[in-house]
């Protein structure tokens, strides 16, 4: 072994994983909160824990980083903080509720978040909130990052960023719809850093209980939505067309162990693939590719995440063809203005 000539102590491995224990527990975390804030599936943090050392570099650092443990001040640093705080917010704004309030999300949620890197505009937050509104992309009736016009729902500027929540049904909000599909909570800063929490639409019907279907192509719609508005965001923030602008992407999935794969959302299409329950409880895809060509290649993008996913459910051999034909139904979709969602 070389000898240790600089001034940098070894790595105390079964120190930081004591001490970020400690930590968690003193700031009153789950374990499942603490990887949900890491953006870590729940095996990988239980492994930290019990002190394993065949985790990943990056995904230690996303756990150390959530308990303070961690100062890299970069760009994906700025999205890990970023998203931490926007989902403590959404934990803060949910607590008061009641635990099977559909807004807290009690049997999973999908979460995503994306920041985008290039030569781009920073604009003032009332010109910012303008070109979210002008970013979203409606190819369903419920678009990802959407701006409610009713005063109850309206988008708020919080901490110098965009913030919305779609607060479930009381005496003093009055709402067209009340299931975990239709509360989300989103956050969007200037500097292009987007954050988007919902529950699943599965556990709004009435049925199947909650908590035991996962469906077939509603998370490939849900990611596309959320890729195309980054496209589009991404060509209202460049500085010049020929700017070149990468989207860093990441969709956590919560809540998936017993959830059977059914085609639910669209049981009469021929594209519809049926899967066993997952046993896993998690699944965290990542990804980054160029905004230049995010529709163009939207079905390539999306077919390995897609692939992985499908995987918890036991599904294997997913072709690119079976997904390019479910995202031309996604790029082909319209919703007609009077059919826009009102909240």
């Amino acid at each position: 072994m070389p000898e240790n000539t600089g001034n940098i102590a070894p790595l105390a491995w079964r120190r930081y994983v004591e001490e970020t224990l400690r930590r968690r527990k003193a700031e009153g975390l789950t374990q499942k909160d603490h990887s949900a804030l890491a953006g870590v599936s729940h095996p990988t943090m239980a492994a930290f824990e019990r002190g394993e050392s065949t985790l990943t570099l990056a995904k230690a650092l996303d756990i150390l980083r959530v308990v303070g443990l961690v100062d890299e001040p970069n760009e994906g640093d700025t999205q890990t903080r970023f998203v931490r705080e926007a989902f403590e917010r959404w934990r803060n704004l949910v607590a008061p509720l009641p635990l099977d309030c559909p807004a807290r999300f009690p049997n999973g949620w999908v979460r995503f978040d994306y920041w985008l890197e290039g030569d781009l505009k920073t604009p003032e937050l009332p010109a910012f909130e303008r070109l979210l509104e002008e970013a979203v992309v409606r190819k369903t009736g419920w678009p990802p990052f959407w701006l409610p016009t009713r005063e109850a729902s309206q988008p708020v500027e919080v901490d110098g960023l965009i913030e919305c929540w779609l607060a479930p049904k009381s005496e003093e909000i009055a709402r067209g719809f009340n299931d975990p599909a239709h509360c989300d909570f989103w956050r969007a800063a200037p500097s292009a850093h987007l954050f988007l929490i919902r529950g699943f639409q599965e556990d709004g019907a009435e049925t199947f209980p909650a908590g035991t279907i996962f469906d077939t192509t509603l998370p490939l719609w849900r990611m596309g939505e959320v890729l195309l508005h980054a496209a589009k965001l991404a060509s209202l923030l460049r500085k010049n067309a020929d700017t070149a602008v990468t989207v860093y992407f990441r969709a956590t999935f919560t809540g998936l162990r017993g959830r059977v794969l059914r085609p639910w959302a669209s049981p009469l299409s021929d594209r519809f693939i049926e899967g066993h329950a997952a046993s896993s409880d998690e699944a965290v895809l990542e990804t980054r590719f160029s905004a230049n060509d995010i529709e163009r290649r939207l079905a390539e993008h999306l077919h390995p995440l897609m692939t992985s996913l499908y995987e918890r459910f036991g599904v294997t051999g997913l072709s690119l063809k079976r997904v390019d034909e479910e995202v031309q139904r996604l790029l082909s979709s319209r919703i007609n203005e009077e059919r826009r969602p009102r909240n």
